[in-house]
């Protein structure tokens, strides 16, 4: 596999001169080398620098074409460089983007947000990781309860209470939250997906505030919930006044209300991000009905503006005006049936191409977002997930489908699809993992 890997190396590096003198460059500037660490967390010995991308497709500084299946990790799920947002960012623009007070499209996206998703309160974050604090602060401040619920392998952003994970079923920070002192394990209780007996174990004290959970796991690979599971969920915690949060950061790509209107669920707080503003920094999050009151409860004690959540950008105009062409515009119906079926067309030919060619892989799906597993049986949890992961394979198989003008998330092989993504690129990335089954196949 090093072998593999060391060419595909030279094969990267061998084309691409322009990128190789931003890298040195960058070096000079960038501690890391890059403005943002994940921008080094692909597979390619130095980063790809983007010169401009439109619709589903990517190109790099060195003129190299990309069919985008990443597509910025889901900010730009419904399509880079789309008409609809840069008309509206630019009209907002001339007339102000920020004024730390609110607007005429400010509230039509409330309304809009409430007609989607159910929710009938909202506030505005400029990141899903801001609404997320948020939510976790005002469970525990309308509950008095200490601590959260979180599932092994979750992503919630960069917010600090989510960095634990289990080790061989003990609950310890994640390695990654340099230069924090606080031991978050004392507060944050961390248990399987899909375990429920854990579950009703953990809530049972009546000291959890919040489950704070993804409807899907989406960041150590993908994991669907088992079935009857979030029915479950949903009872267990009403019967332990424990509120649910869901946040569809990565899930919104489900369907056009997200997992949650799809499926039917019923949160008490409910979180979107990256996707909701078209690529602009915003995210959002809401409320029932009862959790608001129980807010404006909460305040009467301590006095408006004291609580300490948001900042002076958040639901600033610019992202507004992103929010409501992409609410009215972009995500539409159509656009998720489009993308549900090319992502159904992609499983379909990435199974045969496993049963073609005896592969111990499987698929997960969910709605417009697919995911391989080098692995023959879908995981139920992130410990199984681990396990089926082999970091060297992942970076072979990466490193190759981006010599091969393919782009997937850098973290594990999850593919989007996008409204503008086209059958001819589907069957270009299902021809190339094709490729790669027959070279790592063992003889």
């Amino acid at each position: 596999m090093m072998d593999f890997i060391l060419l595909e190396t030279a094969r990267f590096l061998d084309v691409r001169p322009k990128t190789k003198a931003l890298a040195e460059r960058s070096g000079m500037v960038w501690r890391g080398g890059a403005p943002m660490h994940w921008m080094t967390d692909w597979a390619s010995p130095i980063p790809i620098y983007a010169a401009r991308a439109e619709g589903a497709k990517l190109w790099d500084v060195d003129g190299f074409e990309y069919d985008d299946f990443c597509l910025g990790d889901t900010p730009s799920m419904f399509g880079h460089a789309r008409t609809e947002i840069a008309r509206a960012i630019a009209e907002q623009a001339q007339n102000g983007m920020g004024f730390m007070l609110p607007s005429e499209t400010a509230v039509e996206v409330g309304e809009l947000l409430t007609e989607r998703f159910g929710l009938t309160k909202w506030q505005v974050a400029t990141t899903a990781s801001d609404a997320n604090r948020a939510v976790i602060r005002w469970a525990r401040a309308i509950t008095h309860r200490p601590k959260i619920l979180i599932f092994d392998g979750c992503y919630h952003g960069v917010v600090d209470d989510a960095f634990v994970v289990l080790e061989d079923g003990t609950p310890v920070m994640k390695k990654g939250l340099i230069g924090q002192v606080a031991d978050f394990t004392h507060t944050t209780t961390v248990i399987p997906f899909n375990d429920l007996d854990a579950l009703e174990d953990a809530l049972k004290y009546c000291d959890i505030a919040c489950v704070l959970c993804e409807p899907v796991m989406t960041n150590c690979g993908m994991i669907a919930p088992d079935d009857g599971f979030h029915e479950a969920l949903r009872r267990l915690t009403r019967k332990y006044g424990t509120l649910l949060a869901i946040d569809e950061t990565h899930t919104l790509s489900s369907g056009y209300g997200g997992y949650t209107r799809t499926h039917g669920l019923e949160p008490d707080m409910f979180v979107v991000g990256k996707a909701i503003a078209g690529g602009v920094p915003a995210a959002v999050w809401g409320v029932t009905d009862e959790v608001s009151a129980r807010m404006d409860q909460a305040l009467s004690i301590i006095g408006a503006g004291s609580s300490g959540i948001g900042t002076t950008l958040s639901g600033n105009a610019l992202a507004m005006s992103a929010m409501k062409v992409m609410l009215t515009e972009v995500m539409t119906e159509a656009a998720f049936a489009h993308m549900t079926k090319g992502a159904e067309n992609l499983v379909s030919q990435l199974q045969a191409v496993i049963a073609e060619q005896g592969l111990n892989w499987s698929v997960i799906h969910v709605g417009a977002r697919v995911e391989l597993v080098f692995g023959g049986n879908s995981p139920q949890n992130a410990a199984q997930m681990r396990d089926a992961m082999n970091p060297l394979e992942l970076k072979a198989f990466h490193l190759y489908l981006i010599n091969q003008g393919l782009l997937i998330a850098p973290f594990h092989n999850m593919m989007l699809i996008s409204p503008l993504t086209s059958s001819e690129a589907v069957a270009r990335l299902v021809a190339a993992i094709s490729e790669f089954g027959r070279i790592i196949r063992p003889n």
